[in-house]
């Protein structure tokens, strides 16, 4: 059900708890939203288990980075109550560990919000629904799609170039200039071959009467429609009913003030 969402709908849907997940400083509202944000991708969605796990796994690390950090160093607006325990010249304090856990956490649901769009989102029908939804220029949606199109070609031009370099005894070079002068080697034959490859494709949607206009019609129609609003009312709402429970509870803290 996921990948059959409007992309312009699900960005925005995921945008709008992304941005006021920032704002919220307990550990209830980030946490309770990361289990909901969670459960609905497996649930709408036919993503393995664990190519999700394997691309999510290392951000849990990152979060761990971050939490730990912040606790060194909450500012004293955050760095409220008893003291914890000392690390070295540091007093971490309650407030101190509950920005901190409450940073990692919010981190993470920004990861799974943008796993979620990015696992089940086509690229071509994001740039297309872009063009045709959020009224973005042709000229920049397309020259982005071809830009994206052309990252696989270079990669195997990179592969190629190198292995020809290797046949022809040029090794691995060492290092600060050797390294300089095998970044030339390589960059100047893959600029040339972009630079090729740009105009053939500006010719050819020059010769298919591409003029960059935005009253231009479409082969492939983008439509929002009443699947999509429903899954962005069902975000939203599962967010603010979120913050209404941590209301509730008592946990409910915007930029550090308790509610």
């Amino acid at each position: 059900m996921l990948s059959s969402v409007n992309p312009s709908v699900k960005a925005m849907t995921i945008l709008i708890p992304g941005v006021l997940l920032a704002f919220m400083f307990d550990i209830f509202t980030p946490l309770a939203y990361l289990i909901f944000t969670v459960a609905m991708t497996f649930i709408l969605s036919d993503i393995p288990v664990k190519r999700y796990l394997a691309i999510f796994s290392p951000f849990i690390i990152v979060a761990l980075g971050f939490s730990w950090m912040t606790m060194l160093y909450t500012s004293d607006r955050f760095a409220g109550g008893e003291i914890v325990f000392s690390f070295l010249w540091f007093d971490i304090t309650e407030g101190a560990i509950i920005t901190a856990v409450s940073l990692g956490i919010r981190s993470l649901c920004i990861v799974a919000l943008s796993l979620m769009f990015v696992l089940t989102t086509d690229s071509t029908k994001f740039m297309l629904s872009l063009m045709q939804q959020a009224k973005l220029p042709p000229k920049l949606t397309f020259g982005i799609l071809a830009g994206y199109r052309f990252l696989p070609t270079f990669r195997h031009e990179f592969e190629v170039l190198r292995q020809a370099h290797r046949i022809r005894g040029v090794g691995r070079a060492k290092g600060i200039r050797g390294r300089i002068r095998q970044f030339r080697r390589y960059s100047i034959p893959l600029m040339a071959n972009a630079i090729r490859k740009a105009e053939r494709v500006a010719i050819a949607m020059e010769s298919k009467g591409f003029t960059g206009s935005t009253g231009r019609t479409h082969y492939h129609e983008m439509k929002v429609g009443r699947k999509d609003w429903m899954f962005f009312s069902a975000f939203v709402t599962a967010f603010f009913a979120v913050v209404f429970a941590s209301y509730l509870f008592g946990y409910l803290n915007i930029f550090g003030y308790q509610f």
